[in-house]
């Protein structure tokens, strides 16, 4: 059974859907979770997040991927649980300080699924170019291709990173 058949079943009131949509789901949920929450939340926010899916699957619309609605639930849920906290100074892995934390989580969710869309190749550049600091030079001795390719690949991942977090191309 697939999962947009699967909530279907929840709309209707079935609780063995709602258990098997969790046992499938769960899993990379609470690790996409860990990245922009403490660890002592991810277990209340993810229930919470299947809690709000078993309420709202009447409104659910199969358009797209069911997991990308339940992360859509989950970040929301992450963003709740942080505001009732109150803004706390948030410094996000570029170094841009978020005076909201709960907005740092949406921005650091977004920044995750837009790294994941990203091909290895690409993480890589990513990795060493932004996180690590590295010159083009030495990227593309670390990685064994031209500079050139490492300059393509690092268009490429500002492009996909400025579409996914809301910016344009």
């Amino acid at each position: 059974m697939d999962d947009d058949t699967l909530i279907a079943r929840i709309a209707d009131g079935d609780d063995t859907a709602l258990r098997e949509l969790f046992f499938r789901h769960a899993t990379w949920l609470a690790t996409r979770l860990r990245a922009v929450l403490p660890a002592a939340d991810v277990e209340d926010v993810l229930q919470e997040t299947f809690l709000a899916a078993w309420r709202g699957a009447r409104g659910y619309r199969p358009d797209g991927a069911a997991g990308g609605w339940l992360w859509g639930i989950g970040r929301r849920q992450a963003a709740l649980l942080l505001r009732r906290r109150g803004p706390v100074a948030l410094m996000l892995p570029d170094g841009l300080a978020v005076s909201d934390e709960a907005d740092g989580v949406v921005t650091r969710a977004d920044l995750a699924g837009a790294l994941a869309a990203l091909d290895p190749a690409e993480r890589e550049v990513w990795r060493l170019m932004y996180e690590e600091d590295r010159p083009v030079a030495e990227v593309a001795e670390l990685t064994g291709v031209p500079a050139g390719t490492v300059k393509s690949r690092a268009h490429r991942v500002r492009r996909v990173l400025r579409a996914g977090l809301g910016g344009t191309r």
